[in-house]
C-alpha cells in the first residue's frame, strides 16, 4: 500500500477542522508538515483531493469518494487498537504450549482448571515431546526448557530450579537389598533414559569423581516411563522432584544413596522468540504457574 495513515489522518482532519493550520494544531504537527502530507497523498493517487484557497478547502468529487474510505480504514485501525487493549486487560486468544510429558502431566495439567476459570477467554492448545522443538515450525508461543538453554535467539523467564534424586521403590528395596555405597549399584537393576546420554549421569560421589556414568539395565525416552517402572519396582532411577513429589510423599519412592548425592539442580525456563512481543495471554499464563509451584519445585 502506497498511501500512509499519516497522510489519511492529515486529510480527514483537515477537511474535519476546515484548514490546514487547525489539523495541523490538532495533530502536533506544523502547517508546512500537514501541506505536504496532501501533497504526497494527491502525487500518490494522481488526483487532486482538495482545492486550495486562501480562503477556504473544498474537496474535490475524488476526494469526497476518497474521504469516505479512508475514514472506514482509520476506523477500522482505531477498532484493532481498542480490541489490542481489551486483551491486555482481558487476555483472550489460543496459547499453544510445549512441554516435556512429565512436567506436562505433573505441573501444567493440575493448574489448567484454576487458570480455565480465571481466564475464560484464553484457549490453551498443549502440546508434550521429549525432544527440543523448534518454535516457530511447531507454531508454539512458549515452550517450559528444563536444563541449560542452548538458543540465544530466544527470550528466556525463569521459574525456578529443580532437584533430582536417585530412587526406588519399596518392593524393589526389599527384594533387592538398598545399596549402601555407590559401588554397590553394580549388583542393581538401573533404569536410565535412552537419550541426551547426560541424564545417565548420576551426580553420586565416589572414588573417582562427583559423577558417575551408568549403563542403564533398561531404557527409555521418557521420564514418565521410567517412573511408572521405578513404581512397578523395575529398579531404581534417577528422576525430577516435579515429577516424583507425590511418590516421595506417600511412600510409594524412597531416595536412596542420599548420604552419596551431591545436589543438582536444573533450571527451568519458559522461552520464546524475541521478535515476537510478549503478548498479555503468555504473561498471565507464567504468572499464574510460577505462583503455584511449590518451593520445591521449578
Amino acid at each position: 500500500m502506497k498511501t500512509t495513515l499519516d497522510e489519511l489522518l492529515a486529510l480527514t482532519r483537515v477537511v474535519d477542522s476546515g484548514s490546514i493550520s487547525a489539523a495541523a494544531e490538532q495533530l502536533g504537527q506544523t502547517a508546512s508538515g500537514v501541506s505536504r502530507a496532501l501533497s504526497r497523498l494527491e502525487e500518490k493517487l494522481e488526483v487532486t483531493l482538495l482545492h486550495r484557497t486562501t480562503r477556504r478547502l473544498q474537496l474535490t468529487e475524488e476526494g469526497a469518494a476518497f474521504l469516505a474510505q479512508a475514514r472506514r480504514i482509520l476506523a477500522s485501525v482505531e477498532e484493532a487498537e481498542e480490541q489490542i487493549a481489551v486483551r491486555r486487560q482481558q487476555p483472550a486468544g489460543r496459547l499453544r504450549v510445549n512441554a516435556a510429558s512429565p512436567f506436562m502431566l505433573h505441573v501444567i495439567v493440575p493448574l489448567v482448571a484454576g487458570f480455565r476459570a480465571q481466564y475464560p477467554q484464553i484457549e490453551l492448545e498443549l502440546h508434550s515431546s521429549e525432544q527440543i522443538i523448534d518454535l516457530l515450525e511447531q507454531r508454539t508461543d512458549v515452550a517450559i526448557r528444563i536444563g541449560p538453554l542452548r538458543d540465544s535467539t530466544l527470550h528466556a523467564r525463569p521459574l525456578g530450579s529443580n532437584r533430582l534424586r536417585v530412587l526406588a521403590s519399596p518392593d524393589y528395596l526389599q527384594q533387592h537389598g538398598e545399596p549402601q555405597t555407590v559401588d554397590a549399584l553394580a549388583g542393581h537393576s538401573l533404569l536410565g533414559f535412552t537419550q541426551p546420554e547426560s541424564l545417565n549421569h548420576w551426580p553420586l560421589r565416589h572414588a573417582l569423581g562427583d559423577s558417575l556414568a551408568i549403563a542403564p539395565s533398561l531404557s527409555a525416552s521418557s521420564g514418565e516411563t521410567l517412573r511408572q517402572l521405578a513404581l512397578a519396582g523395575a529398579g531404581l532411577v534417577y528422576l525430577s522432584d516435579f515429577m516424583t513429589a507425590a511418590d516421595r510423599a506417600s511412600g510409594a519412592l524412597r531416595q536412596v544413596l542420599g548420604a552419596h548425592t551431591v545436589e543438582v539442580r536444573q533450571p527451568v525456563h519458559a522461552v520464546y522468540y524475541r521478535n515476537t512481543a510478549l503478548a498479555s495471554r503468555i504473561t498471565c499464563f507464567l504468572d499464574y504457574v510460577g505462583a503455584r509451584l511449590r518451593p520445591e519445585q521449578p
